[in-house]
């Protein structure tokens, strides 16, 4: 294949634009903020899961305090009614008596134990939901904290994709001048390379590989015209000849 040494150049320059695309993306691929968002969001979702836990748990204690009270209330007003009939005097026998007095020293007691139950209860209630407003600080903090990494990230993508626009157009003008036939080879050896299709011939080694070129490889290339596209034997890329390549 022959090419003027001035496209040879050239292509040079795409394939020093690919490589700031290359370098572009990883950048973009590689933004610290996104393991800080990744384990932030992790965390965040491991608070959400106790905070709902913990809701839970203070609706829970809110329904069995409302039934504990409930009983207490119940018991309450048995207690209530059995005393009104024991004030009253209309009972007389001796053995109802009795039995009704031992009914309200009864009902007292089971009062005095459901009372504890609705204490026991309430501290409970109350403990759960000091966690949940705990709880609730701390997964707006961590959220403050997403939203903070997301906007620089997102900042980070607009400064990248914007010079990855400006390097992908000015990559399309000289593009445009190389000849189709060395771009086309270019382009396929870029894919096969890694990345690299093309590279200068620096001081007798090859810039792609990096491997100083052998004597018969320097003599060949060195008697080869200035339009034919010459390759690396070891890395097969395009060998582009400067006034530096030392032959």
């Amino acid at each position: 294949m022959n090419a003027e040494p001035a496209d040879q150049i050239r292509l040079l320059d795409v394939q020093a634009l690919d490589v700031r695309l290359q370098q572009l993306a990883h950048k973009r691929k590689s933004l610290p903020e996104h393991a800080e968002i990744e384990t932030l969001t992790k965390d965040h979702t491991q608070l959400r899961d106790l905070l709902v836990a913990a809701q839970t748990e203070e609706s829970d204690c809110a329904r069995e305090q409302t039934k504990a009270e409930q009983d207490v209330d119940q018991v309450r007003q048995r207690a209530a009614r059995d005393q009104q009939r024991l004030d009253s005097g209309a009972i007389t026998s001796p053995k109802d008596l009795e039995n009704l007095q031992h009914e309200i020293a009864s009902l007292a007691k089971r009062q005095g134990d459901l009372e504890d139950i609705v204490l026991e209860v309430m501290e409970r209630r109350e403990s759960a939901q000091e966690r949940v407003a705990e709880l609730t600080e701390r997964v707006g903090a961590v959220q403050g904290k997403v939203d903070d990494a997301t906007a620089r990230r997102d900042a980070a993508f607009e400064e990248i994709d914007g010079e990855v626009a400006s390097v992908t157009k000015e990559r399309e003008v000289i593009a445009a001048a190389v000849p189709a036939d060395l771009l086309k080879l270019y382009d396929k050896l870029r894919q096969q390379q890694g990345g690299v299709g093309a590279a200068r011939l620096y001081q007798r080694t090859c810039q792609g590989c990096r491997q100083e070129l052998a004597i018969t490889e320097l003599s060949e290339i060195r008697a080869a015209a200035p339009n034919t596209v010459v390759r690396c034997e070891n890395c097969r890329r395009i060998l582009v000849r400067t006034a530096e390549s030392g032959l």
